[in-house]
């Protein structure tokens, strides 16, 4: 199926609002893909090879354990399209409650995303490792 950038990026904001699996986002994914966190936590690898990895991946780390820490209460999704129109931008932008800290939080990330045939083949992943690691208390 081929998806638009903005499609892409609609189906994340979903997975990060709950109304979705994770393990649904390797979907999103060619053969080939390639998941890459460019400022990894302690626990996340720099990159995720193929999609079944990636699905396998999201799959062990989905929602249980962030659902226990932090109850997402809004999620919002942008996406720009660059002159390649291969590449786009995405920023997500949660805000809720950290039950480990006991306050309110905004968590911002940003993505580059890269398409073949309406299928990710790179999605770089920009997010602040310390936040989350704070929100989370891991």
């Amino acid at each position: 199926m081929t998806r638009t950038p903005e499609e892409i990026v609609e189906h994340v904001r979903r997975m990060v609002a709950g109304e979705e699996t994770h393990g649904q986002f390797a979907d999103l994914f060619a053969e080939d893909g390639v998941m890459a966190y460019k400022f990894p936590t302690h626990y996340q690898p720099e990159e995720i090879k193929g999609r079944e990895e990636i699905r396998v991946y999201f799959n062990q780390v989905r929602g249980a354990s962030v659902r226990e820490r932090i109850e997402i209460q809004s999620v919002e999704a942008n996406c720009w399209r660059t002159n390649d129109p291969s590449v786009a931008v995405s920023e997500i932008v949660h805000r809720g409650w950290s039950k480990v800290k006991q306050d309110y939080y905004t968590f911002t990330a940003v993505a580059i995303i890269h398409l073949r045939d309406g299928e990710i083949v790179r999605y770089d992943d920009y997010m602040n490792p310390l936040l989350l690691t704070e929100l989370l208390g891991v």
